[in-house]
């Protein structure tokens, strides 16, 4: 089997990126869900807490703090990727890359822009 070609690479790194930010979002609103039960618990008393629910609360915003921080270099590995990725674009179209590898860049490359536009807002 060939090696992979620069532009699938590039591509599959984008996707991967793009896919793992998802992973972060989704988490983040997990995360954010169970801190705001423990919150809400926590102020009512609720009787199923044990002696640890504000050490438990603690460690819920130290995670949500941590996935938060991700966010930024993330972006920015989303966003050298996405340049590399249109590169490679530009060189696989004026070499003649396969349609179907270049049509799979191209898709990728739009959610790789449409990722970094979404999180620069």
């Amino acid at each position: 089997m060939p090696a992979p070609s620069p532009l699938a690479i590039a591509t599959s790194s984008v996707q991967r990126l793009v896919k793992e930010e998802a992973y972060y979002h989704k988490d983040l609103a997990s995360q954010e869900v169970r801190v705001q039960k423990l919150e809400k618990d926590i102020s009512e008393g609720g009787a199923d807490l044990d002696e640890n629910a504000e050490y438990m609360l603690k460690q819920e915003k130290k995670a949500l703090q941590e996935t938060k921080s991700v966010f930024g270099p993330l972006r920015s590995r989303i966003a050298d990727a996405v340049a590399k990725l249109e590169e490679q674009i530009a060189l696989s179209e004026s070499e003649d890359a396969p349609a179907e590898q270049l049509t799979k860049a191209k898709e990728a490359l739009k959610q790789g822009q449409g990722a970094v536009q979404t999180t620069s807002s």
